[in-house]
């Protein structure tokens, strides 16, 4: 039962939606190196006089930044110690000052490193052409409130390859949709407090449009940046950091201050890698080099625990004492594996899994993986609370157990080779695609074939584990996960700090 279920009575509902998204922007065909240098060729332009094609470009899109501040009556502001502040803390105090609602709040600029190219003679080869440069140029940060994505910001280079990055937050977007629709609600800063209808918050928060905000963000583009339109280029998006949250919205601080504290302290010692990997719908291989593991912090505003795998992870952490809430996050959307259309270098093309495209129409297919992640979490963490039924299923699961006359003993929580057996058959692997008792043997020494059929009958027979219909694999049943995080808690919290 999902702890949702569980604390009905407790909550407003669960909704599920994108949080904070960066989106980035570039001209095809300056992305990269070689592409830019064959522009450069196909428009007579020597690679040597890049700076030069480069310098009036900056300058109109400084003029541009400079003209739409004298528009809107601001003046920009040059932030010369990076750091000194934070930009969304100095954002919202010029929206209490002012009371804006829409349109251009403010302009930061500040000296920041961009990627550039620099011109290459080789004279190995005779070749000249630009290759990948680092360097520093000025940045304009444009803050704006737009009327259906809320608060956001584009950031501005003002030098070639004009590499644009769009930030929104998707509860923003989310509460445009409910308005529209007469749906009232109560919201503090990033999170709903309350959904008078959650069902149809949720419809509108699985309808995401990627065709509209392509649109949306060509136009942001044309408008602070105008140097692709003088040329006739225009942006591709892609997606460059993304985080999908799942909200519990609580009634109260006191239904989920006790159980909040009780998961975090459970979810430290009983979240293992191959869990990790469970949540994010990924395998842990042989040659996986990825890291993985947790950390635990504790802030001003509480605390938080992550879980990371490579570029994704996903964190559990409580907002405003109000809101239980469920983040995965990913930096490369490609660390997502999905069956679509593969390109070959031949010319052909088939239907095999292949990492996600990182364009901003992957947003439909993203949210719903990062969705299945936030709950195979949730149902995760379900167990850990579970008091109401604990009696009753200790009793039943030490219990012996008869069948045709044949009588197979509890399960023993001070038993080390019962909890080896509990922590194999619930490694991320098996979670997800299933096992047979060969697999599981690999984990438990010197046990013989014979032995280890025995083990899985007693597991099947205690309700732990159950075959898959039709075929030869065994998943963990529901009952058989609570067990597992039952045993693992006693092992890990009461019996090794108690014998240390």
């Amino acid at each position: 039962m999902l702890l949702t279920d569980k604390y009905a009575d407790k909550i407003y509902g669960t909704i599920t939606c994108y949080d904070r998204m960066i989106i980035q922007g570039y001209i095809p065909g300056w992305s990269h190196a070689e592409g830019m240098t064959g522009y450069l060729k196909a428009n007579n332009i020597r690679i040597f006089d890049f700076s030069n094609f480069s310098q009036p470009l900056t300058q109109q899109v400084r003029s541009n930044a400079q003209r739409i501040a004298d528009e809107n009556g601001i003046e920009i502001e040059f932030i010369r110690k990076l750091r000194a502040f934070r930009k969304d803390d100095r954002i919202q105090e010029i929206i209490q000052k002012n009371g804006k609602t829409e349109g251009l709040i403010h302009i930061f600029s500040a000296m920041e490193q961009c990627n550039t190219y620099k011109p290459w003679h080789d004279k190995a080869t005779g070749k000249t052409f630009l290759k990948f440069d680092q360097g520093k140029c000025l940045h304009y940060y444009f803050y704006f409130i737009d009327k259906e994505l809320g608060l956001c910001h584009l950031r501005v280079p003002t030098w070639a390859p004009f590499r644009l990055q769009f930030y929104m937050n998707g509860h923003n977007l989310l509460a445009h949709k409910l308005q529209k629709k007469e749906i009232s609600y109560r919201m503090h800063d990033n999170a709903f407090l309350e959904i008078s209808d959650v069902g149809a918050a949720q419809k509108l928060s699985d309808r995401i449009n990627p065709e509209d905000l392509h649109k949306v963000l060509n136009a942001f583009a044309r408008r602070y940046c105008p140097v692709p339109e003088t040329l006739g280029l225009g942006y591709t998006w892609t997606i460059q950091q993304i985080e999908c949250a799942t909200d519990i919205m609580f009634k109260q601080p006191c239904h989920l201050e006790p159980l909040y504290d009780e998961i975090i302290r459970t979810a430290i010692f009983t979240v293992k890698p191959d869990n990790i990997a469970t949540f994010l719908g990924r395998r842990i291989t042989y040659n996986c080099r990825k890291e993985i593991g947790a950390n635990y912090n504790q802030r001003i505003l509480g605390t938080r625990i992550k879980h990371h795998m490579g570029d994704a992870s996903i964190k559990m952490y409580d907002k405003f004492g109000h809101v239980l809430r469920i983040e995965s996050a990913c930096n490369d959307v490609g660390a997502f594996r999905v069956k679509r259309k593969v390109e070959h270098k031949d010319g052909s093309s088939s239907e095999q899994k292949a990492p996600l495209k990182k364009s901003v129409y992957s947003l439909y297919q993203l949210f719903t993986i990062m969705k299945a992640a936030n709950y195979r979490c949730l149902e995760f963490i379900s167990s850990f609370d579970d008091h109401s039924n604990g009696n009753g299923n200790l009793t039943k699961v030490t219990s012996p157990i008869v069948e045709n006359e044949r009588s197979y003993r509890g399960l023993n929580f001070f038993a080390e080779r019962d909890l080896q057996a509990l922590e194999a058959v619930s490694r991320g692997e098996y979670m997800t695609f299933g096992m047979q008792w060969k697999d599981i043997r690999r984990h438990l020494e010197n046990i013989s074939p014979s032995a280890m059929s025995r083990i899985f009958k007693w597991l099947r027979l205690h309700g732990i584990i159950e075959r898959a219909k039709g075929t030869y694999k065994y998943f963990v049943t529901a009952y058989g996960k609570e067990i597992i995080a039952a045993g693992l808690t006693v092992k890990n919290l009461v019996l090794i700090p108690a014998l240390a």
